[in-house]
């Protein structure tokens, strides 16, 4: 299954490079990332430049979609051209986004009823657009999610897993990328978080 990690200009680089390298562990399971991008090259908010690996197309052929948040989230959800390539379909492709991603998904009426998880700054913006902002670091309702927190990625990337691969897959990257002597804290985290997230509101 591929995975989008839609990525524009200005971007926070936790979000997408937490997210993608974590979904990259599961290649042997036939789950792949791929940061994809607007512009063949996009410069993060520490002016860090990436060579996309995919075009913003790729998003209506990719099983999963998230998309990650920058500092120019705002003059993105503005920019109508931009958006009619963001063709996103629920009913058949896992969504996601990170922080300020929220207000893309919220542009695109996929939030409508749902509500959703963001950063602090970005919350008044995506209240403003008359979503439900939960204290809360990760939310799912069927086949839509949001994180809030730089490193809430980490639980965005864990339920792409566990929906995708199952939980077992799950524990097995977290439990290689975590800090050495918290292997255990680090799984249970991840996973009580994804859990905690999708069973909210039921």
């Amino acid at each position: 299954m591929r995975v989008a990690v839609v990525t524009f200009d200005g971007f926070n680089e936790l979000d997408s490079f937490i997210a993608s390298a974590l979904i990259n562990r599961c290649r042997k399971g036939g789950l792949e990332a791929f940061i994809t991008t607007p512009t063949p090259v996009v410069t993060s908010m520490n002016g860090v430049e990436v060579t996309g690996q995919r075009p913003m197309e790729f998003v209506s052929e990719a099983e999963v979609v998230l998309v990650g948040s920058g500092v120019q989230t705002r003059d993105v959800v503005a920019d109508d051209r931009l958006f009619a390539r963001l063709p996103l379909d629920p009913a058949r492709q896992l969504i996601g986004a990170q922080c300020s991603g929220a207000l893309v998904l919220a542009r695109l009426g996929l939030l409508d009823s749902v509500p959703a998880c963001t950063d602090v700054k970005s919350r008044p913006f995506v209240e403003a657009l008359g979503v439900t902002v939960l204290d809360t670091p990760f939310h799912a309702e069927g086949n839509i999610a949001t994180a809030g927190g730089c490193l809430a990625s980490q639980y965005l990337a864990t339920w792409v897993i566990t929906r995708t691969l199952g939980e077992d897959a799950a524990r097995g990257v977290l439990d290689y990328v975590a800090p050495v002597g918290e292997n255990r804290q680090t799984v249970e985290r991840g996973l009580a978080a994804v859990r905690a997230g999708e069973a909210a509101l039921r």
